[in-house]
């Protein structure tokens, strides 16, 4: 056999077997409805500074 090539029954066989073990996976079994928030002295130049700056130290790696 060469490269890339491979035993089609055994192919269709091993899809056939996979298939009844799969699950559906249900997004919405952690969904929450709520609200959050937070309260901060600095402000939003601050921040936006801070996040700049972190920004650069990524950067520098």
């Amino acid at each position: 056999m060469g490269f890339g090539s491979y035993d089609e029954s055994e192919q269709q066989q091993q899809t056939a077997d996979d298939d009844e073990d799969i699950e559906a996976v249900n997004v919405h079994e952690n969904d929450h409805d709520g609200e959050m928030s937070f309260e901060s002295d600095a402000s939003t130049d601050e921040l936006v500074s801070q996040l700049g700056a972190m920004k650069d130290d990524d950067s520098d790696d």
